[in-house]
């Protein structure tokens, strides 16, 4: 089913994980290792060669591998049964020498990990790209008014900059996350038949190590056949990450309701519309990100119960992985893709905040002049007071303030010019111009603009 890929998924990311590419990263495995272990002497750099002039994708037959992985179990066990019938075809001598030492699982898991760092790669690149866009709009919007709302209703007066510096501050952290990751995941798999390299003799741990520089990866101190941690670390990582853009694909969808209408997807020929209502504007990029949002948590979730696997090679939780971490990775990289494209271009309606933050006449200054009052007569007592004439403004249609200036026992305590004071949002900000100008400076810290 493919109709739905340009939707949910990143074509660069998809062309990583295609047929072809996996099987050449699975023969890249077995070039390298040829090459390592003629380099340390453990089979003759002539049948090195030979080996690995066969390993090439387009050599092979996708489809026969295909239906051979049926009854085999794993893909890994007809690609060498076939790259050895190559290679016999030229050198029946090096033919002996082909997949020497190693197991289906270092093939298979070693492949997966060199698709994974090109994969990982492009999700970065995505995400490293939003922050210096997010950093601009936080600055340019620092001081624009807008409802701050919490339980989905008007709580206190807030800044465009500040909600968007807590988007920009979380891709920081997701980018850090990231490249801790593949630090610490992208290894070297090569254990042998039970993980201990027996069939190399006192050679494996040269072998793994010229294998490793061959594949531009770390060696781990131990093979870690059915200790799954590192790709359920991947998968944890990418969920976090896609948690985050649906959190933020819903403030944004939020915001484009038409009663609301504040903050908008960009507006582009043939995007957003229906097939019945022309007048409609919808946020599509949002929609892919939250349908990320709501399937990668259960992938992930499979991706942990995987972990418990058997002794030193395990069954069926391996297996579970093979589909399961792909697709976390191919919903991750769509999402982040629609992301990329619709967050830069925003459009943003600063005089619609402003008319927003004065639907409740004056309510969500309630806070405001309770903390005043509450300096005056006690935070109870104050609290008791501004409650009730909220109630009041509520019941007679009338602005706060004008209830509060006819209310004696307030009256006593806060003169017109402390209301005035109390009534301008720009008073009752917090430290909210702090913490923008702390998040963007730290982003352009971590992620320097134009980094990819």
């Amino acid at each position: 089913m493919n109709l739905l890929d340009a939707l949910f998924r990143s074509e660069a990311v998809e062309t990583v994980f295609s047929d072809r590419t996996n099987i050449q990263t699975m023969l890249d495995f077995e070039g390298a290792l040829a090459r390592a272990e003629a380099r340390v002497g453990v089979i003759p750099s002539t049948a090195a060669k030979a080996i690995e002039a066969k390993c090439r994708a387009e050599l092979f037959d996708i489809g026969a591998l295909s239906e051979a992985t049926g009854p085999a179990g794993n893909v890994a066990f007809p690609l060498v049964k076939h790259l050895t019938a190559l290679v016999a075809k030229k050198d029946k001598e090096a033919a002996r020498f082909v997949h020497w030492g190693a197991t289906s699982q270092d093939v298979i898991d070693t492949g997966r990990i060199l698709q994974i760092r090109q994969a990982l790669e492009l999700i970065l690149r995505d995400l490293d790209s939003l922050a210096e866009p997010l950093g601009e709009m936080a600055q340019k919007h620092r001081s624009t008014l807008m409802a701050g709302r919490t339980w989905m209703q008007h709580a206190l007066p807030t800044t465009l900059g500040v909600k968007i510096a807590g988007w920009l501050d979380a891709i920081v952290r997701h980018s850090e996350r990231l490249r801790e990751t593949q630090r610490r995941c992208l290894v070297l798999q090569f254990g042998g038949a039970a993980g201990t390299l027996a069939a190399l003799g006192n050679r494996g741990k040269d072998v793994s190590t010229f294998l490793a520089a061959e594949l531009g990866l770390a060696v781990p101190d131990v093979p870690w056949h059915s200790h799954r941690d590192r790709m359920a670390e991947i998968a944890v990582t990418l969920g976090l990450c896609v948690g985050t853009m649906g959190k933020i694909a819903r403030d944004i969808s939020l915001h484009m309701q038409t009663e609301v209408a504040e903050i908008f997807e960009p507006a582009e020929e043939g995007r957003g519309g229906s097939s019945t209502m022309p007048h409609k504007r919808n946020p599509v990029g949002c929609a892919v990100v939250l349908s990320a949002a709501a399937r990668v948590p259960g992938l992930v979730s499979t991706m942990l119960t995987a972990m418990v696997q058997e002794d030193e090679r395990g069954l069926g939780g391996w297996h579970a992985e093979w589909e399961t971490l792909p697709e976390i990775i191919h919903l991750t990289a769509g999402a982040l893709h629609h992301f990329a494209a619709i967050v830069p271009a925003l459009e943003i309606d600063p005089a619609r905040m402003r008319k927003n933050l004065d639907l409740t006449h004056g309510l969500i200054f309630a806070e405001a002049v309770s903390m005043a009052l509450g300096e005056k007569m006690g935070r109870a007592q104050a609290h008791e007071l501004v409650q009730a004439a909220c109630v009041r403004a509520e019941q007679e249609k009338k602005p706060l303030r004008a209830i509060l200036s006819g209310d004696p026992r307030i009256g006593t305590q806060l003169t017109p010019a402390d209301l005035d004071r109390l009534f301008d949002a720009r008073n009752y900000l917090g430290a909210a111009d702090e913490f923008v100008y702390r998040v963007v400076g730290t982003s352009r810290a971590k992620i320097p603009a134009g980094h990819e």
